[in-house]
């Protein structure tokens, strides 16, 4: 035996801390520690019989590492989404949250911390690697008689059959007699990751169909039962928690129930009701084309596919029947070529707003300046057709520091009224130490973005607009405090225009009936054409289905 046993041990050791890393907060626990991973003795058994310095036996071992640390890095990612998303990482439609990851961290702790993060992963990921080739180079240059080896070999394809038993049993594909000594967990997350992408392919298939066969497309006479202003607001990261943790719905019902009461005195009728988002934690777009499109945009390549379908939007029909469309997107601060097949007429991004103040970290600029500028550039011309306009928030997104102050209307000007404010307190890398703290910086911004939307609503009570106020998706699970897709919406207008969407099973006023039915997200557009298009032919509609 050329390999002392300290060092087999090690190396033992090695490959099994990263075959138990686990891929979700929840595991990550002293307790993780005891779990036998059953790919352990199948690897140190294979590299024991077969003969170490074969030239192929080394491309074995090395395709061997590299699919350890390709799972490892899937581990990695799910634990990131799983934090942030409630969902693990899929590797066909979330590249493109790395980039956005990225972004979000330089504008939440700078860019030299966020290089110096990115640099520290690479290097301890090489430096895994490192340890593993050493590892399985180690049990590699154990030498046994032939006799042994032949034994080790039975042996080693037994261990094989109950690491696939376990994974079929932990699949939900078969259940086994008897309780295994422990989880295939590393093998069946690439396992998992294989099936996802085949399934995401074969999903965007089926999407792409959906999305072609649209009954609403055609024709026309939708929306002629709206003869004003419609405003689709997302307010960033609302969710139903600010309605039942007591954490957060002490101070965000208090808001909802004044405004109630404020809007209801000025003459406005409410509804409001619960939607399921099809995200959580981030990706505020892909409810945007929910919503807009009525199909369920869930990730990012049924995103991407439905902006290539040619899929009539919400904001397609309404130009068709009249309507101007835009879009006010305060946080779009680079190209968006997107836009152009999303249905709006005018795009209003960052620097088409006229704001001149400081930006508050990662957010442009308040919500309360993105309202005055939709009046200012759209609302306030000379253009007499009704705008159907989509409004997403953006001082309810993390990093949720500094949060603003509600000032009078006539005082924003260009926005450098606010520049206190967006330089006071402690900056997000030192707030982020605390969840405490981030959960505290929540609250406070969720409630200033619903006091300014319900704000704006008042101050236009004498020639309401129908605005639709709708949670983009629940905050990430350390934040929310709540596992649910859920997120509130409320529609606010006059009484006749209010009225539709009591037929929705929504109740009166601006807070949701709790145990009410909660409508997926992209069943808005199908229930919006139909309610308000009351001289529709119907018979046209249903030969078209």
């Amino acid at each position: 035996m050329r390999t002392s046993l300290w060092r087999l041990g090690l190396a033992a050791l090695a490959l099994h801390l990263v075959l138990i890393q686990p891929n979700h907060p929840d595991a990550m626990t002293w307790g993780a520690l005891w779990l036998f991973p059953l790919e352990l003795p199948v690897i140190l058994l294979g590299l024991v019989v077969l003969p170490g310095q074969a030239r192929w036996v080394l491309g074995l071992r090395a395709l061997g590492v590299a699919v350890i640390m390709l799972i490892a890095v899937f581990k990695i990612a799910d634990y990131a989404t799983f934090t942030a998303l409630s969902r693990s990482f899929n590797p066909v439609a979330d590249l493109a949250l790395i980039a956005a990851g990225a972004r979000f961290a330089t504008g939440a702790i700078g860019p030299a911390l966020t290089l110096g993060g990115i640099l520290a992963a690479l290097a301890m990921l090489a430096l895994v690697a490192w340890v593993l080739w050493w590892a399985s180079g180690t049990w590699a240059e154990l030498a046994l008689p032939r006799r042994w080896a032949r034994r080790l070999g039975i042996l080693g394809g037994l261990c094989a059959g109950i690491a696939v038993a376990e994974i079929g049993q932990a699949m939900g594909r078969w259940s086994l007699p008897v309780v295994p000594p422990g989880a295939a967990f590393t093998a069946r997350v690439g396992l998992e990751r294989v099936l996802m992408v085949r399934d995401t392919l074969a999903g965007l298939q089926t999407f792409r169909i959906a999305a072609a066969n649209d009954p609403y497309a055609g024709g026309d006479g939708w929306l002629r039962g709206i003869d004003r202003d419609v405003l689709v607001v997302f307010v960033e990261s609302y969710g139903r928690t600010s309605l039942d943790t007591p954490f957060y719905a002490g101070t965000h019902r208090a808001t909802l129930q004044a405004a109630e009461a404020r809007l209801h005195a000025l003459g406005l009728s409410m509804s409001s009701g619960l939607l399921r988002a099809p995200t959580r934690g981030g990706q505020s777009w892909l409810s945007h084309a929910t919503f807009a499109n009525g199909l369920w945009v869930a990730d990012q390549i049924s995103y991407t596919a439905v902006l290539r379908s040619g899929r009539r939007t919400l904001f397609h029909i309404a130009a068709d029947a009249g309507f101007r469309t835009a879009a006010v997107m305060p946080q779009i601060t680079l190209d968006w070529p997107e836009s152009a097949t999303m249905g709006f007429e005018t795009v209003l991004a960052a620097a088409d707003l006229g704001y001149a103040g400081k930006p508050f970290n990662w957010v442009t600029m308040p919500d309360q300046f993105t309202f005055a500028a939709l009046d200012r550039l759209l609302r306030d011309d000379a253009d007499d057709r009704p705008l159907l306009v989509q409004i997403a928030t953006g001082s309810s997104h993390a990093p949720w520091v500094p949060v603003p102050a509600l000032l009078p209307w006539e005082s924003i000007g260009d926005g450098r009224v606010f520049n206190a404010m967006a330089t006071a307190g402690d900056p997000p890398d030192q707030v982020w130490l605390d969840r405490e703290r981030v959960r505290e910086q929540y609250r406070q911004a969720i409630d200033y973005a619903l006091r300014v939307v319900f704000d704006y609503a008042a101050r236009h009570a004498a020639d309401p607009p129908l605005i639709f106020v709708i949670g983009d998706h629940q905050a990430a699970s350390f934040v929310a405090l709540d596992e649910r897709h859920d997120v509130p919406v409320h529609v606010i207008g006059p009484a006749e225009l209010v009225a539709p969407t009591r037929d929705w099973g929504w109740r009166d006023g601006l807070v949701p009936d709790p145990e009410g039915e909660v409508r997926p997200m992209d069943a808005m557009r199908n229930l919006i054409l139909e309610s308000y298009s009351p001289r529709l032919d119907r018979t046209t509609l249903d030969t078209t289905r």
